[in-house]
């Protein structure tokens, strides 16, 4: 059973942009967050690969979610990711977030997001926490 209270999960979940985009909310617990997304037509650049402010959005949406976990409101202070391989139509993408560091006013975390185990982008972010 999650340490996350059901409040919080349910107001993560049901974040406006990411239904937009399709991505879903698969795991939350204190300090770690994985969202889903499956990529579609619409989610492609003009080169016919996934536009990497999907792969962003994704891996944005996991950081998000691990970092309000533990119930305080966390908004960020930096972000960084690098793009590492395309992927194809139909595939479905895991960002994983995971607290790396933790202090009473800031925490940071590191986001992997794959496709089938192979690693496609890695995301870094920090936040306040008010």
């Amino acid at each position: 059973m999650s340490d996350v209270p059901d409040e919080l999960r349910e107001r993560i979940e049901n974040d406006p942009f990411c239904s937009t985009l399709g991505i879903d909310l698969a795991a939350l617990e204190p300090g770690y967050a994985e969202t889903r997304l499956t990529i579609t037509d619409d989610l492609l650049n003009f080169h016919g690969t996934p536009h990497g402010g999907a792969l962003y959005a994704l891996a944005d949406a996991a950081f998000a979610a691990a970092s309000n976990s533990h119930g305080d409101t966390a908004v960020a202070l930096e972000t960084n990711v690098s793009y590492l391989a395309a992927t194809e139509t139909g595939t479905t993408l895991v960002a994983t977030a995971a607290e790396t560091h933790r202090t009473n006013r800031t925490a940071e975390y590191e986001v992997r997001v794959t496709a089938e185990d192979e690693r496609v982008a890695t995301f870094r972010g920090r936040v306040y926490r008010l």
